[in-house]
């Protein structure tokens, strides 16, 4: 124990820091700031999310300013016609293939999407878009996210307003989001 001076009161101790062991956060450290840099530039190369998408939608709307990408809804017919982003394409990700240089302009880069993060439909159809020489990203959080932030969605019925995530956003009834 140690007294500061002019004071008969001893100084508290310095704290332990945890040994990182012990510390399930700190188990593996951090990565130096470079690596991290690096990592999460490349990260943001590879996905959007659904407020930046959102964004440049309204930008687009309502300044004219350029849209500057495509996005692509790659869920089924019936997954697309429950809800979907306004001004999003409707491809299927089976369909890719097929349809995808008939669609898509191959000068624009496209972002994908399918139901929520739960599903990798997104990133399947990113990677069939990027083996036909498209620029891809993934919208992450897909149409449910979308739905959670209070974003439009177009229906069969047209446009609506969904103010939280909605169990039609899932996949149907068969459990396949068709992506």
């Amino acid at each position: 124990m140690t007294t500061t001076p002019n004071s008969a009161a001893p100084a508290p101790a310095p704290a332990a820091t945890p040994a990182p062991a012990a510390n399930p956060v700190l188990r593996v450290p951090p990565a130096a700031p470079a690596a991290a840099a690096a990592y999460f530039a490349a990260s943001l190369a590879f996905h959007a999310d659904v407020s930046d998408v959102a964004a440049a939608f309204k930008a687009h709307r309502e300044q004219g300013a350029e849209l500057g990408f495509q996005l692509v809804d790659s869920r089924s017919t019936p997954a697309w016609d429950q809800a979907h982003v306004p001004g999003a394409v409707h491809l299927p990700t089976a369909l890719i293939p097929e349809q995808a240089e008939r669609l898509l302009d191959k000068t624009l880069p496209v972002v994908t999407y399918c139901w929520g993060p739960g599903c990798n439909g997104g990133a399947r159809s990113a990677l069939a878009l990027a083996q036909l020489g498209f620029q891809v990203k993934e919208m992450l959080g897909g149409i449910e996210y979308w739905i959670r932030e209070g974003f439009e969605v177009e229906t069969w019925q047209g446009s609506e307003q969904r103010a939280e995530a909605d169990p039609l956003t899932a996949p149907t009834d068969s459990g396949d989001c068709g992506c």
